[in-house]
């Protein structure tokens, strides 16, 4: 069984269809890429997932169970935890506060001290910058500290969306690189990103969004080796 089913999932923005018919798997362990172009409804989709937009029609079924009308909230306490585009960190707030905010919802105090660890150990700079006002952090810091925020819920699906945005190429790779360290530690992963090369190369599988539909989907290596895919978005000719 999938540990993330989306079905046949139409969602409006007022009068614009945004998605129209979208359905994907992810299992669990994977990491799972969504690719396309700006307005394909790769954050859309997200959106849907995590509660932050609802379906007109469709559903969403989170290990098994259907989180289509769930409070966004509430899934981070199912263990779906998204880090959105923009990052969405708490600009007047230390990097230790935000932290401490992703695990509002735990009350195991020794845990989330264990977690935080596990965070600065992921993200060395965080613990340097801990008492430092996360607004005045640079990008790929504020990056770090979203996902970081993201993990102190101690996730076993994390959302994320498009890492990537902004950041200089030495640290994209850095931010794939911990990516595929926090999916080896036994997370799941759910990746929008419009560095298509990037994120095929540490997908297990991937689908291709246009338009609000999904026009293929196949396992990563074989997405990257597509004609198509390779003319569109990762600028080979």
């Amino acid at each position: 069984m999938a540990m993330l089913e989306v079905n046949n999932v139409h969602t409006y923005y007022g009068h614009i269809h945004a998605l129209k018919g979208i359905s994907l798997t992810v299992k669990k362990g994977e990491i799972v890429t969504l690719i396309g172009s700006n307005g394909a409804g790769k954050t859309t989709t997200l959106r849907t997932i995590s509660g932050l937009l609802r379906p007109r029609q469709g559903n969403v079924i989170f290990e098994g169970d259907d989180i289509t009308k769930v409070p966004p909230h509430d899934l981070i306490y199912r263990g779906l935890a998204m880090v959105p585009e923009g990052r969405g960190i708490f600009a007047r707030l230390t990097v230790l506060e935000n932290l401490n905010m992703g695990a509002f919802s735990r009350s195991d105090k020794d845990g989330i001290k264990e977690d935080l660890e596990k965070v600065y150990t992921l993200f060395p700079r965080l613990k340097e910058r801990r008492s430092q006002v996360a607004g005045t952090l640079s990008g790929g810091e504020q990056q770090m500290l979203a996902i970081g925020r993201a993990l102190m819920s101690r996730p076993r699906m994390l959302l994320l969306d498009e890492p990537s945005m902004g950041l200089a190429p030495i640290l994209v790779e850095s931010i794939f690189e911990t990516i595929v360290d926090i999916n080896k530690k036994g997370t799941t992963v759910l990746l929008v990103e419009q560095n298509a090369t990037m994120a095929l190369g540490i997908a297990h599988r991937g689908y291709v969004l246009q338009t609000g539909e999904i026009v293929l989907s196949d396992d990563a290596k074989a997405l990257a080796e597509n004609e198509m895919v390779q003319k569109a978005y990762l600028g080979i000719e």
